[in-house]
């Protein structure tokens, strides 16, 4: 239990003002909250999985810089996603095999490669050594947090145009995946 409220309370506070926060944000704006807040767990769950079992069994499994590289063109694409909009017409949407929640669990899963929540849970099952103690406090406190930031992009998305909402949001993609690159670079 102690393993699970120190994980919850740590990626909680980790997260707060991180990007994947804006990402929700982001996400919160152009989808249902339901569907955001569904791939956030998906995608924050499989990710913290990975990251306890490599905290408890093994240093690195691929060098971070490739990863890093990998998240900042991910960032930047699906900020051009966002730019260029969903345009399909219903017959094409019946065909989308990529919908809002697989869309959102693909973007937190690769955003928290190498960020400090994953890098924090890694240190967390390793100092714990409680694999469901540290996954489910990890998994909840990053979810508690981006729940936050999907309520502030309700609220945002009713008092701001759509267009704007699309430059904000394409403009935060776009630029953490610049930032995450630059970080690699040096």
């Amino acid at each position: 239990m102690v393993s699970f409220l120190w994980s919850f309370f740590f990626i909680a506070i980790a997260e707060m003002g991180d990007k994947t926060q804006l990402v929700a944000l982001s996400f919160a704006t152009k989808y249902k909250p339901i569907k955001v807040l569904l791939g956030i767990f998906i995608g924050t769950a499989l990710i913290h999985f990975l990251s306890v079992i490599i905290g408890e069994k093994v240093s690195a499994l691929i060098p971070t810089h490739y990863l890093k590289t990998l998240i900042g063109l991910s960032f930047i694409g699906f900020g051009i996603w966002t730019l260029k909009g969903d345009t399909c017409g219903e017959k094409e949407k019946k065909w989308n095999k990529l919908g809002p929640i697989a869309t959102v669990a693909i973007a937190f899963f690769l955003a928290e490669i190498g960020d400090k929540t994953q890098l924090a849970t890694i240190s967390l099952a390793a100092q714990y050594r409680s694999f469901m103690g540290v996954w489910l406090g990890s998994t909840f406190g990053m979810v508690a947090a981006d729940g936050v930031a999907i309520i502030a992009g309700i609220i945002a998305g009713k008092k701001l145009p759509d267009t704007l909402i699309k430059y904000i949001s394409a403009t935060i993609f776009i630029l953490f995946g610049v930032i995450i690159i630059i970080e690699v670079i040096r």
